[in-house]
């Protein structure tokens, strides 16, 4: 059956640029061989909902009309990959705005920084000024992507969980689901994390709209930590015993 928008599907695939290098792909064993390895990254494949923008237009576009176990190599030109190079995001900033990052190191063109909130690129170091790219690194670059469609996803669990870890990098997530209730049980690490607060209402909008189920629920997971050994217990004295005491002392004397 011919590939939708909507559709749950798992791909495996390599990108590159500039003739040949690799900037991103789903094998690990070939992320390492390349020095892009990310150790809290998801390999072995992605689940994307076709059309949704999961990934670059141009690769999203071409899934749609194709079928479980298809196979390409896609050049994609940079309008429809990670956008034309826009002069107006390159700054030029004082070097002290970055000593905080700098620390005691000299800035240097390809230096990552971190500006009001944005992250960019040191392209050129001018005396005692820097020019800060905030374009994406391959902006106005032509990419080419090798990939198969693994498969389409009828399961519920399975898109559930694989959505998941597109957004989060986390496989072994719990989630229950019912006809009318997707239950998502949260470890208490991604609690702590500031993008989770944001992106847990994209996965709870996708997939309530996708998969037609009206409520979803997250449940955060705490596990029991038992006490240190040799830690003394709290005893708490009730309030009466306490009033029962001073009245015993007060009437001594």
């Amino acid at each position: 059956m011919a590939i939708e928008k909507g559709d749950f599907i798992k791909i495996q695939y390599t990108g590159k640029f500039d003739e040949g290098t690799i900037f991103d792909t789903t094998d690990e064993q070939l992320a390492k061989d390349n020095g892009i390895y990310n150790p809290r990254g998801v390999y072995g494949g992605d689940v994307v909902v076709v059309g949704s923008g999961q990934t670059i237009k141009g690769l999203d576009e071409d899934f749609e009309g194709k079928e479980a176990g298809y196979s390409s190599t896609l050049t994609v030109a940079p309008e429809n990959a990670f956008g034309a190079h826009n002069p107006a995001l390159v700054e030029t900033v004082s070097v002290t705005k970055l000593k905080d990052q700098l620390k005691d190191k000299n800035p240097y063109p390809g230096m990552p920084v971190e500006l009001n909130g944005k992250r960019g690129v040191i392209s050129q170091v001018i005396g005692r000024r820097v020019r800060v790219d905030f374009n994406h690194a391959l902006a106005g670059k032509e990419v080419e992507y090798e990939y198969t469609i693994e498969k389409v996803l009828d399961d519920n669990e399975e898109k559930v969980k694989g959505l998941i870890a597109l957004y989060t990098g986390m496989e072994d997530i719990e989630a229950e689901i019912t006809d009318d209730l997707i239950r998502i049980v949260v470890p208490i690490e991604l609690s702590f994390n500031q993008r989770w607060l944001v992106t847990k209402m994209n996965i709870a909008n996708e997939l309530i709209d996708r998969l037609g189920i009206p409520n979803l629920e997250f449940v955060e997971k705490h596990p029991y930590v038992p006490p240190e050994a040799g830690a003394e217990e709290i005893v708490e004295v009730p309030a009466e015993e306490e009033s029962t005491e001073s009245e015993a002392e007060e009437s001594e004397e």
